[in-house]
């Protein structure tokens, strides 16, 4: 489990902006660096990105992807919820929100607090370029019900 008190984001930042730089989910890659804050440490970041620390299959992270949202059929291809499902079904076609980051319970509170302070506004200017882009109509339908009043 992630650890109460944050840690220092400057221990793993090189290797955390590796992860949200990737095109592809990048819950299950932040599940395992978070194992790396404990005394436990499972991760391997010296020559690889592996480790060992089981996903709940709690689903939050296929829940809330915006990609299969607007894509939903992709859901069909497996009925695992966990966060490698999410990479294999949704994989490079990521949006690279973070959300599935923000909703994990195993990822570490320090990893959440890095993604909406120093990342969120990247991820916004990103799917702001995207709105009205005649290759996206599905991202501005997206965001047109997200943003208006229920």
């Amino acid at each position: 489990m992630p650890l109460r008190n944050q840690q220092d984001v400057k221990e793993v930042e090189g290797i955390l902006n590796e992860i949200l730089n990737t095109h592809s989910p990048p819950v299950g890659r932040c599940r395992l660096l978070s194992s790396g804050f404990s005394p436990s440490h499972a991760l391997n970041i010296a020559e690889d990105i592996s480790g060992h620390k089981e996903c709940l299959s709690c689903g939050n992270c296929i829940d809330i992807c915006p990609f299969l949202f607007r894509e939903p059929s992709r859901r069909e291809k497996t009925e695992q919820r966990t966060s490698m499902a999410l990479e294999s079904i949704v994989g490079e076609d990521c949006d690279q929100c973070g959300a599935c980051i923000l909703v994990c319970p195993q990822v570490d509170t320090t990893i959440k607090s890095y993604v909406v302070n120093r990342r969120m506004v990247e991820v916004m200017s990103r799917l702001e370029q995207r709105i009205g882009d005649e290759d996206e109509p599905d991202l501005d339908l997206f965001l047109e019900e997200a943003v208006s009043p229920a």
